[in-house]
């Protein structure tokens, strides 16, 4: 199996979003959150990340997309949820991939967001009703997404994992947004998967991403699973704290990836994003997770 970047072992990504730093200039009168972008897509380039983002700074994962969707005011559903004129985040990505050549493109998925949403229209008698309305919106983000020159497309459902949302409904969602795109669909889901991953693997995706520093379930319900021609994000550095982690103890994380799964299958990332983190945490937490993946590289090369 080849690695998912060519002539790149274990290419390290992120999980998308990085803290957000409006700056004070002359172009943040027009755009305070520019300068934000421009500082995380620096920093992840910095840090020597293969598959950077474009921060995800806009706001959080819910009002960044429910707020530009007609059908939706604030947090609440006010009427049927029609596709945006044009796709959302399409801005950030493209100044992403004008400054590095391998870049992820992201969008919150159906499930989630209507999750995150209080439904205040007879329009809609539950989330399960509103969730395929949502997917068909979120396809023209989607659809926008891949002309940027993206090198994949990733659904965030960290709803999935705790039994709140029906599973059949979200999985018909990611399917309709997934079999509308011509890129690599990754799908992060957070928590413990353990118990879905069946279901996840089930679906028309390349990629399914997961946490494995605070759920080490996660890894070993892998084992024995024919994965085909499915590629793994691995977390293997901790996202929920700010203590840094020895390399030592990252390098352990990413050789029980390697073990199960083997090392073309792997893309080390840190467990979610990283936003309620300081830039300098942040920061850390990536140079510490390429430096690790760099001494295995090294050691997967002496080994040939």
């Amino acid at each position: 199996m080849q690695s998912f970047i060519p002539d790149t072992v274990l290419p390290t990504t992120v999980v998308g979003s990085f803290p957000a730093q409006p700056q004070r200039s002359l172009k943040s009168l027009f755009d305070p959150l520019h300068g934000a972008v421009i500082t995380a897509v620096e920093s992840q380039k910095k840090a020597g990340i293969t598959i950077i983002s474009d921060g995800q700074v806009r706001g959080d994962m819910i009002g960044v997309f429910a707020s530009k969707l007609p059908g939706v005011r604030g947090n609440d559903v006010i009427g049927k949820v029609m596709p945006p004129d044009q796709a959302i985040t399409i801005h950030d990505t493209l100044y992403a991939v004008s400054q590095h050549p391998y870049v992820k493109a992201i969008i919150t998925g159906p499930s989630t967001l209507a999750h995150g949403l209080h439904i205040s229209t007879k329009q809609y008698r539950n989330r399960d009703e509103l969730i395929p309305d949502i997917a068909s919106a979120l396809m023209v983000e989607a659809r926008g997404l891949t002309k940027t020159g993206a090198v994949m497309l990733q659904i965030d459902e960290p709803i999935f994992s705790t039994g709140a949302a029906s599973l059949e409904t979200g999985k018909e969602a990611i399917r309709m947004i997934a079999e509308s795109v011509s890129i690599p669909v990754c799908l992060h889901a957070c928590g413990n998967i353990a118990h879905i991953l069946d279901d996840l693997l089930d679906l028309p995706i390349r990629i399914l991403d997961f946490e494995g520093t605070q759920n080490p379930d996660n890894l070993s319900s892998f084992s024995g699973k024919d994965l085909k021609d499915k590629y793994i994000g691995y977390g293997i550095v901790d996202s929920s704290s700010p203590v840094l982690e020895s390399q030592d103890e990252v390098v352990k994380r990413l050789w029980k990836g390697i073990d199960i799964l083997g090392p073309e299958r792997i893309l080390p990332d840190p467990d979610c994003g990283l936003r309620m983190h300081t830039p300098e945490s942040a920061y850390a937490k990536l140079t510490r997770l390429t430096a690790a993946v760099s001494e295995v590289r090294k050691e997967l090369d002496t080994g040939k």
